[in-house]
């Protein structure tokens, strides 16, 4: 808690008003004052209308020999606090230089395990699964800035009727050959193929099943070619994996798996948790939870997803123990996982309750929906390379003489934060669409405007090039713009504990977008380096602040702020 949140709790208690920390706010105009507390729930205990004690209030407090708040002042329900200025600028200033990447750290302790991305081992990566990608690997750095020891596990799904279609596609058509394109692209060109096919010839789906039941009783000639496509689309999806930087430290195979689901699922049998239906599939009925019948193991005794899951969720909490699981999966699956997490509960799984899905909406392109049995998916490989390129375009417009090594350092670093921006900028829960030229804008809500940011405050300091020392005059700092920016840079350590609450790492990255045009409304309005020499000093911690909140900001979303652009 901050030593002015601390004053307005005695300043309340003095006139025996008991509140918690977590009801103050910010007021929504600076106008209003820098700090709300709401009436309503004093208001009831006094039996008396929330803006009358809001106004009490406000002519009761005294505020003599008290040096953090400067006025009190009623606005409707709310009774609104005014910091002293000066105060409050050291406060915040001094807490962020002394305590540098530390600052905004939590002291929570939690054993977090994160499942991202779950691909399937049928096609390549793309646009969704980025999303997925970018808003694992955003969690994994917020939940871990709170003190939370969080490990990244990722779950492959590598069998099932989907595998077995493009495995299908390549017997009938691949002519024996060896990929010529990206290994993963050649085998989800016939999970393409095979959808085409399908519709001129719909018995290919009997044929897909049989692919299956003979993979399942572990017939020799499936089970080769299974590996041999398996490997095919690993290869390739771990390119794209150590191009994002994103390599769990365990990986899950659905293959692995399924058998002990099974196994879970006929025990459950024995004990009359599950039944068969008419068709002989067994059957969990969950008609009162409002999920209705859900299938475990169809009647020819082959597994469905939930089967594997079941088994997949038993294992990871015996190799990780932990408080909590958190599966990124698309809101597609929202019935999916409530049926899992009750088929858990009722299996006894005691860890059944700290599981969570956090859920995200499709992405989609400007012109429709992505669908990858179709192939009008936006291959994440492709996507990354265009993203490079029209950063390549912006950076040779900007700049002459840079190296080519320099160029390509430089568009990477702003091409995968200006993808991984416009991504995790939007509430995860909801649907997307997917501009690149936006996304790549030095201008705007994008990356590229925040990490723009960042190098002006590095070329700032460079520039300056002197030491600040400890004698500094906050009292120098009367400008509303300044105020307002120590304000936001205030707020770092709240927004990523609003961020992690909700599952939202979009919170960081708004927040990240105010602090960069709070700089810039600062940075127009006050000179930073001028011939006040003291009144420079102030101004560059402002900078050094900025830098420091925005490059860490960056990292909880898994951005490289650069130093130059």
């Amino acid at each position: 808690m901050n030593q002015f949140k601390e004053a307005i709790i005695k300043l309340l208690a003095n006139n025996d008003v008991e509140i918690e920390e977590g009801i103050i706010s910010t007021p929504p105009n600076p106008e209003m004052g820098d700090y709300a507390v709401p009436c309503f729930q004093m208001a009831a205990k006094l039996k008396n209308a929330p803006p009358k004690v809001a106004e009490e209030l406000a002519q009761k407090i005294d505020l003599s020999g008290n040096e953090f708040i400067s006025g009190v002042k009623n606005f409707g329900p709310y009774l609104n606090f005014f910091v002293n200025k000066s105060k409050f600028i050291e406060s915040v200033l001094s807490k962020i230089i002394a305590e540098k990447e530390n600052y905004g750290t939590g002291i929570e302790k939690s054993k977090i395990l994160i499942e991202s991305p779950g691909p399937n081992t049928n096609k390549p990566l793309h646009l969704g699964h980025l999303r997925n990608v970018f808003i694992g690997a955003s969690a994994i750095q917020i939940f871990r800035k709170l003190g939370n020891d969080v490990s990244h596990i990722d779950i492959v799904n590598d069998r099932g009727i989907h595998i077995c279609k493009s495995m299908l596609a390549y017997q009938k058509f691949g002519e024996c050959k060896e990929p010529d394109i990206k290994s993963d692209h050649f085998v989800g060109k016939y999970y393409v193929l095979y959808s085409q096919k399908e519709k001129e010839n719909p018995e290919l789906e009997e044929e897909a099943r049989e692919m299956l039941r003979k993979w399942e009783a572990g017939d020799p000639e499936t089970i080769e070619l299974w590996k041999k496509m398996k490997k095919w689309s690993l290869d390739g999806m771990n390119q794209t994996y150590e191009r994002l930087n994103f390599v769990a430290e365990k990986v899950y195979y659905e293959s692995e798996q399924y058998a002990r689901g099974k196994k879970i699922v006929l025990e459950g049998v024995e004990k009359g948790l599950f039944t068969k239906n008419d068709e002989g599939c067994i059957i969990i009925d969950l008609t009162e939870e409002g999920f209705g019948e859900k299938v475990l193991l169809r009647a020819d005794g082959t597994s469905v997803y939930v089967t594997q899951d079941i088994s997949t969720a038993k294992a990871r909490y015996e190799d990780y123990n932990m408080d909590k699981i958190i599966y990124v999966v698309a809101t597609e699956q929202n019935y999916h996982f409530k049926v899992l997490f009750k088929v858990l509960e009722k299996i006894g799984f005691e860890f059944a309750k700290n599981l969570y899905h956090m859920a995200y909406g499709m992405v989609n392109l400007p012109d429709g929906k992505m669908k990858s049995r179709e192939g009008t998916v936006v291959d994440a490989d492709e996507l990354l390379d265009q993203m490079q390129a029209m950063a390549k375009e912006e950076i040779v417009k900007r700049h002459t003489g840079l190296s080519e090594k320099e160029i390509d350092k430089r568009s990477n670093i702003i091409s995968q934060g200006a993808l991984r921006f416009f991504i995790l900028k939007v509430d995860s829960h909801k649907d997307m669409t997917y501009d690149p030229k936006e996304a790549i804008s030095f201008e705007g809500e994008t990356g590229p405007y925040v990490q723009y940011v960042h190098a002006r405050c590095c070329a700032i300091l460079r520039k300056y090039n002197s030491e600040i020392g400890s004698d500094i005059d906050y009292g120098l700092l009367v400008e509303d713009s300044e105020l307002e920016m120590v304000k936001l840079l205030s707020q770092f350590g709240i927004k990523i504990e609003e961020a992690a609450k909700n599952y939202k790492p979009s919170t960081v990255a708004q927040y990240l977008i105010q602090v960069a045009q709070q700089f810039n409304e600062f940075y127009h309005k006050c000179q930073v380096i001028g011939e006040d020499a003291e009144l420079t000093k102030v101004r560059i911690r402002i900078v050094e602040s900025v830098k420091l909140v925005i490059k860490m900001g960056l990292e909880l979303l898994a951005i490289d702020a650069p130093e130059e652009m």
